[in-house]
């Protein structure tokens, strides 16, 4: 069934010119209507406006859903000293990796990067743009994980792979030519939910050492109560359909989603982690996911830098050039990196 959100502002015989099946009110203090309400920047607003009406994820079916990404036109990239693409074992068959090394500096710094998609869409091909552009921003050779997706591999496949692929990179630095002193996770929407989940797991499992986690706008909860979700239920480039969507495949042939290295909100003990890095975006239905862990991380005496953006979509950075604060993020996130990469605390 099509559903249309329209303007408080349409008339009676608009409404009733769409023949509609049923009319659902919503409204209150959380409204987009209200004074304050979130409001895209102009040049973010032109970006959406630029899809123009995109059918929810469950009307389109996931292969298209997934072939409309993989076929989306590529801007242009940060240049690269080197991209190397690599097979490494993992828990069930091999996990590809793609490397980015923005220099030939072979004792560099190295973020293991996890793409966004709910679990369930993206590639290291889809997501390059970005790997690309945190390897440029921080200085540190990017090593992007093509972990398995469901719901064709149920989780928790998806994390296994994650923290194989985070392993087998600190296991072989030497080989890759980075430092092992300075490895960071780092991951965006539903990888930023995985680079969370390994630093758990690092944790818990004596390795391997992270000194850094990164989490771009996480998808790291479960709680549809949350108050930026009540209040943007048709935010742009996330609704809450699509959410409900993507969680469905994502539990599908797996258990409910209880422990802490599925949804790291879950997680009773956050301390003795690795510093974070937060970032969320202030029209995202999922922002506090990112911000209550954040504070929980606080809570608990991790050193934690969050910085939301006004203005800002949920995935604004998968194409940083389009968007003025995606550029101003990215390098902010680079930097913060470049100081923790210079500077690595010794406990």
């Amino acid at each position: 069934m099509y559903s249309e959100v329209i303007p408080h502002t349409a008339t009676v015989e608009e409404i009733k010119a769409r023949d509609p099946q049923a009319v659902v009110l919503s409204g209150g203090p959380a409204s987009v209507y209200a004074d304050g309400a979130p409001q895209l920047d102009p040049d973010a607003a032109a970006r959406v406006a630029s899809f123009g009406r995109v059918a929810p994820m469950r009307e389109r079916g996931i292969e298209a859903v997934r072939g409309t990404l993989e076929s989306a036109p590529r801007p242009e990239m940060a240049e690269m000293a080197d991209i190397e693409d690599r097979l490494i074992p993992g828990p069930a068959g091999d996990i590809p990796l793609r490397i980015y090394r923005p220099s030939t500096d072979r004792s560099a710094p190295v973020l293991v990067y996890y793409h966004g998609g709910g679990m369930v869409l993206g590639t290291n091909h889809s997501f390059e743009p970005l790997a690309r552009a945190l390897a440029h921003a921080a200085g540190a050779t990017v090593v992007a994980v093509e972990y398995r997706l469901a719901p064709e591999h149920p989780a928790p496949a998806q994390f296994d792979d994650a923290y194989a692929a985070a392993a087998w990179v600190s296991q072989h630095s030497a080989e890759l030519g980075v430092d092992p002193a300075r490895l960071a996770v780092i991951g965006d929407s539903a990888g930023g939910s995985l680079a969370a989940a390994v630093a758990l797991a690092s944790r818990d499992r004596g390795g391997p050492p992270i000194c850094c986690q990164v989490l771009l706008y996480p998808g790291l909860d479960r709680d549809m109560a949350a108050a930026s979700i009540v209040a943007m239920p048709d935010a742009p480039m996330l609704t809450l359909e699509d959410i409900h969507y993507m969680h469905e495949l994502a539990d599908s042939g797996a258990d409910r989603p209880h422990d802490a290295y599925r949804t790291p909100a879950y997680a009773s003990d956050l301390s003795r982690l690795p510093a974070a890095i937060v970032v969320t975006a202030e029209c995202d239905p999922i922002r506090d996911w990112g911000e209550r862990y954040a504070q929980r991380l606080r809570d608990a005496r991790v050193q934690t830098t969050l910085t939301r953006y006004p203005g800002s979509y949920h995935g604004f950075l998968m194409r940083s050039d389009a968007v003025a604060r995606g550029r101003l993020a990215v390098a902010e996130i680079g930097g913060l990196l470049r100081a923790k990469f210079a500077h690595p605390l010794p406990f």
